[in-house]
């Protein structure tokens, strides 16, 4: 009879590369039973965001509520609605400023404002607004054309906490000073600090330039269209998005756009390659500016 020695009986552990795949594996799964978890409950759906950038997003909410898993964040996340607040915070992409791209403005003070002058009433649509930095440099830009009395601009976003900051018109006075020269490079006829007060070391946006803005909840991933509009914006959204998402969004902006209406993408989107490709033309390659044909 041979017996076996005691070195053969002791188990050798895992590689760790397999134990990292495991875990790897592990969390894929949570996060998506998360995603499903929140858009049941909630109606958020990020189920098809895409994933690399989500995945970081998980991970820091997690260490942000003092968790110890993504399943334990779940928990947390459909018993206690703070929680879902500080998530989609989180979560969201929020990273804007005043006039961002200079060019973009102003290309659409040469080359969309003209168009524009045709109409008797204009309806602009920002989608994803952020805390509305982006909104404040339209309606500031529409004033020195002479354009905005005639203007309805809807800038909508998913999160109600970065919209109530977009509808306080309040910002940290030491960032005007980088805004000057975005203003400046737009094109911008006056000096910006004449679109603001100033109060305990905060900008605050006057009066004049809230009156034509309807502030609205709106997911451009669950939700459907709600006017037809001479231009949308809908800048740096569509590259969190995977491709069955960027197609839905493609054919949520088309539908809400009118016949030659514009439309105006973020630096690294474009309708190239997407399913609208051929009802439009572009207005400007460079900026991202793109008239609907058909």
């Amino acid at each position: 009879m041979t017996i076996q020695s005691s070195s053969d009986l002791i188990l050798q552990p895992e590689p760790l590369s397999t134990l990292s795949g495991e875990k790897e594996g592990i969390e894929d799964i949570e996060i998506t039973v998360l995603l499903e978890a929140v858009y049941q409950v909630y109606g958020f759906d990020f189920r098809n965001y895409a994933r690399a950038s989500l995945k970081r997003r998980i991970r820091q909410s997690v260490l942000m509520e003092k968790v110890s898993s993504i399943s334990a964040l779940q928990e947390k996340l459909l018993h206690q609605p703070a929680c879902m607040e500080r998530f989609l915070l989180t979560l969201s992409i929020n990273v804007t400023s005043l006039f961002r791209d200079a060019g973009f403005y102003r290309t659409f003070r040469e080359k969309i404002v003209p168009r524009l002058r045709t109409y008797p009433f204009i309806r602009i649509w920002h989608a994803g607004c952020s805390s509305g930095e982006e909104v404040y440099s339209l309606a500031i830009l529409l004033q020195e054309e002479g354009l905005y009395d005639r203007v309805r601009m809807y800038a909508t976003d998913m999160n109600e906490v970065v919209l109530a900051r977009a509808r306080d018109g309040i910002y940290p006075l030491a960032r005007m000073r980088s805004y000057a020269r975005n203003y400046l490079d737009a094109g911008g006829k006056r000096v910006l600090a004449d679109y603001y007060t100033t109060q305990y070391g905060r900008a605050i946006f006057q009066a004049r330039l809230k009156k034509n803005i309807v502030w609205s909840q709106h997911n451009l991933v669950t939700d459907g269209s709600f006017n037809e509009f001479h231009v949308i914006l809908c800048r740096n959204v569509l590259i969190y998005f995977d491709k069955v998402l960027q197609t839905r969004v493609h054919q949520l902006l088309y539908d809400s756009l009118i016949t030659f209406g514009m439309l105006g993408l973020g630096q690294m989107e474009s309708v190239r390659f997407s399913p609208f490709e051929a009802c439009y033309e572009a207005r400007d390659s460079t900026e991202k500016w793109f008239t609907k044909i058909c």
